[in-house]
């Protein structure tokens, strides 16, 4: 009887230890536990693993505020997330690129960082998006980005103007700023001159009186109304100059060409087959008289 109870212990430990090994067996490895971010979630990611936005529209950081912003990180830590998506082993920036940077200053290794969702067309739309809403592009670098959203997301101006807010005209007008030559699109990048200054330039349709009143504003400082002013001189002039010019060599049309330019307004030359002949330079009012006479050194 005692043996047949050791037998019947026996049997109880072996089917207790085996009901362990076979509940232990079926648990996973704490090595194999998933612990990749999920999408849609918030979670630390290293920097290193983090690329930058290609769809990015700002081109300039101001190191200043970059230098600031570490600083607070420093102390505070990074208070709001960036926004990222994955993109095969890394992650790749969808807005926060200031706050990426900042924290790179600062010195920290991980950020938090929101994982979500987005094609090209996305990526684009949303690193747009936020940094007008936040970081104040310059007027170029907008322009530049609702360019490069007709171009890669085939939108047209109605739609484009429907996804940042803004209606056409005004879509329209940074788009505008685009034909205007490359040394007055700087200055506006650089906010030599203003979208108001621009908006008047943009209004003259000969590029040479374009890049004259550029320059008057850069010597002048002159006003937007200033420019107003100037620039509805000179297209009234063009309006009011008759269809029908006597004809004149290469060379003197380039002479006229030059003072037109010089000006900014349209200067007729005359030139008789005696070589005599006249420059006739017209100006719409007091002011523009006074203008013209200034060039002149008078």
């Amino acid at each position: 009887m005692t043996f047949q109870r050791k037998t019947g212990l026996g049997k109880g430990l072996s089917a207790l230890l085996d009901d362990n090994e076979s509940v232990n067996s079926t648990k996973p490895a704490v090595e194999n536990i998933d612990v990749t971010p999920q999408v849609g979630s918030i979670s630390s990611i290293k920097l290193t693993d983090i690329e930058t936005n290609p769809y990015q529209p700002r081109t300039e950081f101001d190191q200043v505020a970059l230098d600031e912003l570490s600083e607070s990180i420093k102390v505070q830590g990074l208070i709001q997330p960036i926004t990222v998506r994955k993109n095969g082993n890394k992650y790749q920036l969808i807005s926060g690129e200031r706050r990426f940077r900042a924290s790179k200053l600062a010195g920290l290794t991980e950020i938090p960082a929101y994982i979500r969702t987005a094609d090209n067309q996305q990526m684009l739309e949303m690193a747009l998006i936020e940094n007008i809403q936040r970081e104040n592009l310059n007027a170029i670098e907008v322009a530049l980005s609702f360019q490069q959203m007709i171009d890669e997301c085939s939108l047209k101006a109605e739609q484009l103007g429907e996804r940042v807010g803004k209606n056409r005209t005004t879509v329209a007008n940074y788009l505008r700023l685009l034909k205007l030559p490359p040394v007055i699109q700087a200055s506006i990048r650089d906010n030599k001159i203003s979208m108001g200054h621009a908006r008047a330039l943009i209004s003259v349709d000969d590029e040479s009186k374009q890049l004259f009143i550029h320059q008057e504003i850069l010597d002048k400082g002159l006003s937007v109304r200033k420019v107003e002013e100037l620039v509805r001189g000179i297209n009234l002039v063009q309006v009011k100059a008759p269809v029908k010019q006597e004809a004149v060599s290469f060379e003197y049309q380039k002479l006229q060409n030059d003072l037109a330019s010089k000006f900014a307004t349209k200067v007729k030359l005359k030139v008789k087959d005696n070589g005599k002949g006249a420059i006739e330079i017209p100006f719409v009012n007091n002011e523009d008289l006074n203008r013209i006479l200034e060039l002149l050194d008078w």
